[in-house]
């Protein structure tokens, strides 16, 4: 039966990925973004997968985009929580505001975002609720003590999640990301990216298609034995 998937951050990048990798899968994908509206414009052309504007760190913008959502493409099946940004700095410096920034878009976006579908996947008996962290919420990054610090929350609160949705047959998991492939990694230097390959035993950085595969079976009724997972795509750069 087709299944209705909803990511967060979905027109670019990683996000971008999965949505594509749940499409070739069969399922009915929406996206969301929230600032660039010509990368949205040409996502949806690539791909014919529809984008939905909102700021996931809003409440009430989740509640509102979700059942729109819904009510044009069918009830939320499968939701990824992908958005997010950074605002690097060491801690001795950062602000208030990049702090708050990053956690509101970060981590308190997945709490937006799942509240407003929890009710009607346990409802249906079937749900699947996967976040994208990153390998430095596992293991810390220096000047990044929000962005590590938001990440590393995604992964308590999904574990919180599927203990109270296991019996209702909704899973929860993560998907902590190394350094992958992206636009925004392949522009930086050349000695800057060389050192970054030099600490991953594979000796390459990942590809993003490599997380839409993973995405995708966690998504999958296959994978109903597996929540409060976290599996860790890094190549082998951290093994926690």
């Amino acid at each position: 039966m087709t299944k209705t998937a909803l990511i967060t951050g979905g027109t670019r990048g990683i996000g971008a990925a999965i949505a594509t990798a749940l499409q070739e899968a069969g399922h009915t994908v929406v996206v969301t973004y929230q600032g660039n509206d010509e990368a949205a414009k040409a996502f949806t052309q690539d791909t014919q997968i529809p984008a939905r504007k909102w700021d996931v760190a809003d409440f009430d913008a989740c509640e509102q985009g979700i059942a729109e959502v819904a009510s044009a493409f069918g009830d939320i099946d499968v939701l990824v929580n992908n958005a997010g940004i950074t605002r690097d700095g060491m801690l001795h410096k950062m602000n208030p505001d990049d702090w708050d920034s990053v956690i509101r878009t970060n981590l308190t976006s997945a709490f937006n975002m799942t509240r407003a579908v929890i009710n009607g996947m346990r409802d249906r008996g079937f749900g699947r609720i996967i976040q994208i962290a990153s390998i430095n919420g596992q293991k810390g990054q220096m000047g990044q003590a929000n962005y590590a610090a938001a990440k590393a929350g995604l992964i308590g609160f999904t574990k919180s999640v599927a203990q109270e949705n296991a019996r209702k047959g909704v899973t929860a998991n993560v998907v902590a990301p190394g350094y992958i492939g992206t636009d925004m990694l392949s522009s930086m230097p050349e000695a800057v990216l060389e050192k970054i390959i030099a600490q991953i035993p594979v000796n390459r950085l990942g590809q993003a298609d490599e997380i839409g595969k993973a995405v995708a079976y966690l998504a999958s009724d296959e994978a109903g034995f597996v929540t409060g997972s976290t599996l860790s795509i890094n190549g082998g750069q951290s093994m926690i």
